[in-house]
């Protein structure tokens, strides 16, 4: 049997769940403004002001409480440690929804250690949602115990995805719904608050970047089930994931999986 890894701090836990809300207090006092300006980055995603300045501090929070720890993030290079830790931060997942006005949108912290995944966050700002999970901890909602729902049968499960233009074709969702499947677009991180509070059984996201789903890799096993590429690979740099239960993950692979 493989031993337990040991659980992380409780102290960076909070620490991470401090820093995500404060971003997402940022990100509110500019939701909604009228003519904020929107640039178009390299990749051709959208980037705000509010996606910087809340990356910009969510880095001053982490250097200066752990100066000694790396940090990668969607909108500045890598800065690098020498602690053994990373965090990984998007200031907001889901710039679009958040231009367009849609409160889905999330500030998203990870942490990863010697051992691997640490700490994971996702807070929901304009619905004040905050789930957080630490090694060994447990996963939480708004401070209460969650766990991911306990259905075994994809037929007539409830399945979210970021977008339907993300599936480059129609035709790759046909399993899904041939399988009697129910599938709707409540994407980027808040697909994975839902899989995670029990509220839609899994989530499949055709194109995704590390810091879309780093947090995942703590908040999906602390609350009963397991996070992948479309591969089957337990790891946030696949460039698609799945998000579900242990017992619906096999059947989703072979439908949907590279």
């Amino acid at each position: 049997m493989t031993p337990a890894l040991p659980p992380v701090s409780q102290d960076l836990v909070d620490f991470a769940v401090s820093v995500a809300r404060e971003a997402g207090e940022l990100t509110l006092e500019l939701f909604r403004s009228p003519g904020m300006d929107v640039e178009g980055k390299d990749d051709g995603s959208p980037v705000t002001i509010a996606d910087r300045r809340a990356e910009r501090l969510l880095r001053e929070r982490i250097s200066s409480a752990y100066p000694n720890d790396s940090i990668v993030g969607e909108e500045e290079g890598d800065q690098i440690g020498d602690s053994g830790r990373t965090w990984i931060v998007d200031p907001i997942d889901g710039t679009v929804s958040f231009i367009q006005g849609v409160p889905l949108y999330g500030n998203l912290v990870a942490l990863e250690d010697v051992h691997g995944p640490a700490v994971g966050v996702i807070n929901i700002p304009a619905l004040d949602e905050c789930i957080w999970a630490g090694r060994g901890l447990g996963c939480y909602a708004n401070g209460v115990p969650t766990r991911v729902r306990d259905r075994e049968d994809l037929n007539g499960a409830f399945i979210v995805t970021s977008g339907v233009d993300y599936w480059g074709s129609a035709a790759r969702m046909d399993p899904l719904i041939k399988g009697g499947a129910l599938i709707r677009t409540w994407g980027d991180s808040y697909g994975y608050v839902l899989v995670a509070t029990g509220r839609a059984d899994a989530m499949v996201d055709p194109i995704v970047n590390r810091w879309d789903v780093a947090p995942m890799l703590t908040i999906l096993p602390e609350a009963g089930g397991i996070f992948t590429d479309m591969a089957g690979n337990i790891t946030a740099e696949g460039g698609d994931a799945i998000a579900t239960n242990l017992a619906l993950h096999n059947g989703l692979l072979a439908m949907v999986g590279r």
